[in-house]
C-alpha cells in the first residue's frame, strides 16, 4: 500500500515547518549579535563554513545517488545510481580542469552557479514545502530564481565589497588567479546594482501578490525575501553566506530529499523523526566522505598557496563548486520530475 495523499502532506507540513524555524532562528539571532559584538573573529566567522563539510551542507548533495532515482522511479537502482555517478565524474572533471586553466572564470562561474542553484531551491520549497500558488507561471518563476538565489549573491557585495573580494580571490589564489580592482566594487556600480535589485525584489513581490490567492503563503515569500535583505546587508559575508548554506538551503533541500521516500514519509507523519534522518545520515556517509577524500586531494595540489583558514576555506569551497555543478543537474531532474517549473503550453 503506497503512501497517502493525506500521509504525504502531513509529512510535508512538518518538515516544511522545521526548515522554517532551522532557517530563520539562528539566522535571526545572528543579525542583533553582529551589531553589538563588532568585528567578529575570523575563526568564528569561518566556522561554520567548516562545519558544513559534515554539518548539512556537503551531505545534502551526497544523496543525490538515491534521491534522483526515487524521484524517477519510487526505488533506488544500479542503473540509477551509475548515471548519478557518471555526471559526477563527467562534469566534476571538466569543472576542475576550468579551474586550473581560468581560475578566476571559474571564480565567477561558481557564483552564478550558485545564484542559480540557491534560487531553484527556494523555488522548490514555496511550491512544494511551504504550498504558495503565486509561483505558478514561468515569469513569476524566474523572477522567484533572481531573488532567491541573488539575496546571498548580490547583497554581500552591496555591503561588504571588501571582503566580497577577499573571499573571490581566495578561490582563484590557489590556481594563480586574481581578481585585482573590478569596477564592480567601486561605489557607484554597487549603488546601482543595489537600486537594480531592489526593484526586482520589489516587482517580484507585488506580481506574486497579485497573483496569490492565498496570500498566507505570500506572506512566507515575502517574509523570507525581506528578511534575507537585512540579514545579509548587516552580518559580515563569510559567516551570513556559512549559515544559511548549513541551515537554510541545505535543511530545505534535505526534507525534500527525505520526502522522496516513502518509508520516511509515513514515519514522519506519525513524529517519528529518529529513523528518517538516522537513514538519510547513512545514505550520505559514503559519498560524504569521498567527497572530503576529493577536498583533500585537492589540498594536496595546492596546499603550498592555501596556507591561511581564509585559504584552506576558500580551497574547500572549490571543491564544493566542482560538486556543484553535478548535483546542480541532479537537482534540475528533480525539478522536472516532480513538476516545480511550470511551462508555457503549446495549445
Amino acid at each position: 500500500m503506497g503512501v497517502t495523499d493525506v500521509t504525504a502532506q502531513t509529512a510535508r507540513s512538518a518538515l516544511g515547518k522545521g526548515a522554517l524555524l532551522l532557517g530563520w532562528l539562528p539566522l535571526a539571532a545572528l543579525v542583533p549579535l553582529s551589531l553589538l559584538a563588532g568585528e567578529i573573529p575570523t575563526t568564528y566567522r569561518y566556522l561554520p563554513l567548516v562545519a558544513s563539510a559534515i554539518l548539512f551542507g556537503m551531505p545534502h548533495g551526497a544523496v543525490d545517488y538515491v534521491a534522483l532515482p526515487r524521484a524517477r522511479t519510487g526505488r533506488v537502482d544500479l542503473r540509477g545510481v551509475g548515471l548519478v555517478s557518471v555526471l559526477y565524474l563527467v562534469a566534476g572533471v571538466a569543472y576542475l580542469a576550468l579551474w586550473f586553466l581560468v581560475p578566476v572564470a571559474a571564480a565567477v562561474g561558481f557564483i552564478l552557479l550558485t545564484w542559480f542553484h540557491w534560487g531553484q531551491g527556494d523555488l522548490y520549497a514555496l511550491r512544494d514545502l511551504f504550498g504558495v500558488d503565486h509561483a505558478d507561471d514561468l515569469t513569476q518563476q524566474v523572477l522567484t530564481v533572481v531573488v532567491r538565489g541573488g539575496l546571498p549573491m548580490v547583497v554581500p557585495l552591496l555591503a561588504f565589497p571588501g571582503a566580497y573580494r577577499r573571499v573571490l580571490d581566495t578561490f582563484a589564489a590557489p590556481f594563480g588567479g586574481s581578481v585585482g580592482p573590478w569596477w564592480v566594487f567601486d561605489a557607484k556600480p554597487r549603488l546601482a546594482i543595489a537600486g537594480l535589485f531592489g526593484t526586482i525584489t520589489i516587482i517580484t513581490l507585488a506580481r506574486g501578490y497579485a497573483r496569490a490567492t492565498d496570500r498566507r503563503g505570500w506572506r512566507v515569500d515575502a517574509a523570507d525575501s525581506s528578511f534575507l535583505w537585512v540579514y545579509f546587508l548587516l552580518v559580515p559575508p563569510v559567516l551570513a553566506v556559512g549559515v544559511y548554506f548549513c541551515l537554510w538551503h541545505s535543511v530545505r533541500h534535505i526534507a525534500r530529499v527525505v520526502l522522496l521516500d516513502d518509508r520516511s514519509v509515513e514515519d514522519i507523519a506519525q513524529w517519528q523523526w529518529l529513523r528518517p534522518f538516522a537513514r538519510f545520515g547513512l545514505e550520505a556517509a559514503v559519498p560524504t566522505v569521498l567527497a572530503l577524500g576529493f577536498v583533500g586531494l585537492l589540498w594536496s595540489v595546492t596546499a603550498a598557496t592555501a596556507g591561511s583558514l581564509a585559504g584552506a576555506t576558500g580551497l574547500y569551497l572549490v571543491a564544493i563548486a566542482v560538486l556543484t555543478l553535478p548535483h546542480t543537474v541532479v537537482v534540475l531532474a528533480l525539478d522536472y520530475e516532480q513538476g516545480i517549473w511550470v511551462w508555457p503550453s503549446r495549445e
